[in-house]
């Protein structure tokens, strides 16, 4: 009896240690064959005059049969002004920061890069800081993210896309 406890406890442990990697992550898989994983930001954003604050959405996604086949976004509460593209401000592992363009979608609420690029160059990082404008005279907005278990995440979604991961 104390040999099946002390084996159940040991696969408990073992089967926790493996899923723990990616407990900060939410997995989900679209009708349309759009296969996600999501992480909140560790900081908030204050909206609504300072009455309400809410925290950023990092969104990988890829999708088996659509080009581009992965595809990044991130998901505000507070629209952008810009309309089409955004300069976004990124930060991996605290090394130099760097500028690139993403796109502005739904309702100037959903910034976005297509490409597996942006996704390989996620996989070994620890933490990813994200800085961009809300308008001209509206200030700057920041989202940083703990990646622990990014590259689970992503071998997770490419096994239920049937891809490679990046």
């Amino acid at each position: 009896m104390r040999r099946a406890a002390a084996t159940v406890f040991f696969l408990a442990l073992a089967c926790g240690a493996a899923g723990a990697g990616t407990d900060n992550w939410r997995f989900d898989t679209g009708n349309d064959g759009l296969v996600t994983a999501s992480v909140y930001a560790t900081n908030k954003l204050i909206t609504g005059g300072g009455a309400l604050s809410y925290s950023p959405v990092l969104t990988i996604a890829c999708r088996a049969d659509g080009e581009p086949a992965w595809t990044e976004w991130l998901q505000l509460n507070d629209a952008v002004s810009a309309s089409r593209k955004i300069t976004m401000s990124i930060t991996i592992d605290g090394d130099n920061k760097f500028d690139e363009s993403w796109s502005v979608g739904t309702r100037g609420r959903l910034l976005m890069r297509d490409g597996a690029e942006a996704i390989k160059r996620l996989v070994p990082a620890n933490r990813l800081l994200l800085s961009w404008r809300f308008g001209l005279l509206s200030g700057r907005g920041q989202a940083d993210f703990d990646l622990a278990g990014f590259g689970e995440a992503v071998r997770q979604i490419a096994g239920n896309c049937k891809t490679d991961p990046p």
